[in-house]
């Protein structure tokens, strides 16, 4: 991890330090984690890029527009990169609605509301986690847009990789529906659906482990399965 002054200026506060301490300790547990998201994603790829091409064939040839959605996200340090999904909306879909989907969303393909159902949009960031922009388990990103609203301690949850899946994503898998019957889904988003998934983001860095990550992965496969 980088030294604590050596951090973004907005990562510099009390609340921050308390997590940074935290998981300066854990540094093998990091390093390892690391290690198994190289791992997996590799052997994931060889049973998984059949179906990638299959699903890439059926995006393309039942609506215009690229295969890939990619969206600037925030990771480690505040860093921006692009996440990684087969696109399950319409072309120019952000500049037509908010940033965030609600249940029922006009925006969304007949063949990325069955996508989107089994997370099965989410596959290409398998190569995300490959270039390490993203990890299987850990906080999963916001957009620039949201992050410039956390409060200080929220930037805590930036000292690790964003990750594919996390607590606070199981708790709030049917998050589209909650947002469904808002007329402004991008100010309750901001206001009450993002304060209650910071609750668990921040118990996650403070007791990530190895072990509660596998924990997290088959809980998420159990919770996509339903």
């Amino acid at each position: 991890m980088k030294a604590f002054e050596k951090l973004p200026e907005c990562f510099q506060n009390d609340g921050v330090k308390q997590y940074y301490d935290t998981l300066k300790k854990k540094s093998s547990r990091i390093f390892f984690k690391r290690v198994l998201d190289i791992l997996l994603s590799l052997i994931m790829l060889v049973f998984l890029i059949v179906p990638i091409i299959v699903i890439s064939i059926m995006v393309k040839a039942t609506s215009k527009g690229p295969v890939m959605f990619r969206q600037e996200r925030v990771t480690t340090y505040g860093r921006k990169f692009k996440i990684l999904k087969f696109r399950t909306m319409v072309v120019n879909a952000e500049s037509l609605g908010t940033q965030v989907t609600t249940d029922h969303d006009d925006r969304v393909t007949k063949i990325g509301r069955k996508l989107r159902k089994y997370r099965l949009d989410e596959l290409p960031q398998i190569f995300n986690v490959l270039s390490g922009s993203m990890s299987f388990v850990g906080v999963r990103p916001e957009v620039p847009k949201y992050v410039e609203q956390y409060e200080d301690v929220y930037y805590a949850t930036l000292l690790m990789p964003a990750g594919i899946t996390s607590p606070a994503s199981i708790q709030y898998k049917d998050e589209e529906k909650l947002l469904a019957e808002c007329d402004d889904a991008d100010k309750v988003y901001i206001e009450q659906i993002l304060p209650e998934k910071m609750k668990y983001n921040l118990s996650y860095i403070e007791n990530f482990g190895f072990f509660s990550d596998i924990g997290i992965m088959f809980k998420t496969v159990v919770e996509v399965a339903k």
